[in-house]
């Protein structure tokens, strides 16, 4: 009796407090959206948040049920999240020059896109639960009235010219060739090994003394083996590198999955927030497999991150590219149902994508983008990547029918350019999941090559295109990453443009 009383008290709380513009009149809230300041309306939006957060993590508190209170935990962190992305934009939009790139209208598209990203995320989580309809409703509706500011204020954005970009971020390193990498070629912090010959047997032990917002790169060397364990890189840990002895070498291994009681944000074997983040050399894996559904390897929100020669390994989501800017270059991708998901701006080149054998009655689909608005940027764009079928794929009699993507939100965006596909590419070429999304959904491929790259039979959907030249160089790192300002700092290689 005592905890329902508890829970209704806090209903009550959250009802009050959710809602700072209240009046006599519905209307009220939709007046103060059409004319907003940007300042007022992101410093209302952070209001709403805060209190739907204080109401989550009380309820969660109270709530014995795992699999409800790891997906509270979830939400309670993407709506932080979502705080602290609304603080850079209002920070970048009083002080341009002092925070961020040097790209005013950049930077805040992508961080009022990735809020928008984190509430359709917890909002996701949320469905299907058994807390309370009243509670869950409540919080629905709070999280729709932060997604409407937001969205006005992207709008806005949108009229903002396009900035002259220059370099704003500190060099790192000089360029490498990357060959498998030594520890002596960097200036080494920390060091990892699971038999004890390094600082600490175990990366969350690193990761845990690693410094707090630091300025200066933090490099964590973790030497060959598999380390088995959970790794979650926190928003406050900036700067940091991790690079291991090889893909086959260096290997994290994990198994959280969504039948074990994990809802998928929160599966994943390795977790980052911390913005500028840099891997190079090691695998992320989760090996739930097949039969344990949503299943995720890897997942970043780190802005400015990037993946360099990584393995990510799994079946259903194995990598979720959930927001903000990320590269991946020279990496090994491999899965099944959905396996390059999220809604990130993401360059990947020269990867090679490996979809694997699935499950009786299931269908491959490499990507599924989820771009919930018109004007966010999220995307993802494959630049000269091969795709192929992995070893499980290709020996089989019956191969698993294998797509380049389905749209997974309203707006999905994906592209391959110069890339070569094999005959594991269904003529279609695409899988349908919401009719509706088929016009507002923008697929684009250009100057691919190989057996499954012919166009003549793919779906004849209004959103997907046949991309010419100057359409598709809007999808190059330097185009949709603004790459040339950030990416020669890392030491990573990249192509800015088309090739040939």
């Amino acid at each position: 009796m005592a905890s329902v009383l508890k829970l209704f008290v806090i209903l009550l709380i959250f009802l009050y407090s959710s809602n700072p513009c209240k009046s006599s009149n519905d209307n009220s809230f939709k007046l103060d959206v059409d004319s907003p300041t940007f300042k007022d309306s992101l410093n209302l939006a952070m209001s709403i948040l805060q209190n739907t957060t204080s109401t989550i993590s009380k309820f969660q508190n109270l709530v014995k049920d795992f699999r409800l209170s790891n997906i509270l935990s979830d939400c309670a962190k993407l709506l932080d999240s979502t705080q602290e992305v609304l603080d850079w934009s209002l920070t970048k939009f009083q002080n341009p020059h002092d925070f961020g790139t040097s790209n005013l209208k950049f930077d805040l598209q992508t961080w009022l896109s990735a809020a928008i990203t984190n509430i359709a995320t917890c909002n996701d989580e949320l469905v299907g639960t058994n807390m309370s309809i009243i509670l869950k409703e409540s919080i629905a509706m709070s999280l729709e009235k932060v997604t409407i500011l937001v969205t006005n204020q992207l709008a806005s954005v949108q009229q903002l010219p396009n900035e002259t970009v220059d370099d704003g971020f500190q060099s790192w390193f000089t360029s490498l060739d990357w060959k498998p990498m030594e520890a002596s070629e960097i200036s080494v912090n920390i060091t990892v090994a699971s038999n004890g010959s390094g600082d600490y047997k175990t990366i969350m032990d690193a990761v845990k003394v690693a410094p707090s917002k630091s300025s200066e790169r933090f490099v964590i060397y973790i030497k060959k083996g598999t380390y088995r364990e959970f790794v979650s890189i926190p928003s406050d840990k900036w700067n940091m590198m991790m690079v291991g002895d090889g893909i086959d070498q260096t290997i994290i291994s994990g198994n959280r999955s969504n039948t074990t009681g994990w809802r998928t944000y929160g599966s994943a074997t390795f977790g980052v927030d911390g913005k500028n983040f840099i891997a190079v050399n090691m695998t992320f894996e989760n090996t739930a497999g097949p039969e344990g559904g949503q299943a995720v390897a890897l997942r970043s929100d780190s802005d400015y991150s990037v993946f360099y020669r990584c393995g990510i390994s799994g079946y259903q989501d194995s990598l979720y590219a959930h927001k903000n800017r990320q590269f991946y270059r020279e990496c090994q991708i491999k899965g099944t149902v959905d396996f390059i998901f999220g809604d990130a701006t993401a360059v990947f080149q020269k990867c090679d994508i490996l979809p694997r054998q699935a499950s009786p009655g299931q269908s491959n689909t490499i990507t599924a983008e989820g771009r919930e608005q018109v004007n966010a940027t999220g995307g993802f764009s494959f630049h000269m990547c091969t795709i192929s079928g992995d070893s499980d794929l290709i020996s089989s009699n019956n191969p698993t029918p294998t797509y380049l993507g389905r749209p997974w939100k309203t707006y999905s965006r994906t592209v391959f350019l110069q890339s070569y596909m094999s005959n594991i590419i269904r003529p279609e070429g695409w899988l349908r999941w919401n009719p509706a999304f088929e016009s507002t959904l923008f697929y684009g491929e250009y100057n691919n090559t190989g057996p499954g790259a012919n166009t003549d039979k793919r779906v004849k959907w209004p959103g997907v295109h046949i991309l010419d030249s100057t359409q598709a160089q809007n999808y190059t790192v330097d185009q949709f990453l603004l790459g040339n300002t950030w990416l020669p700092s890392t030491g990573i290689p990249f192509d800015g443009g088309l090739v040939g």
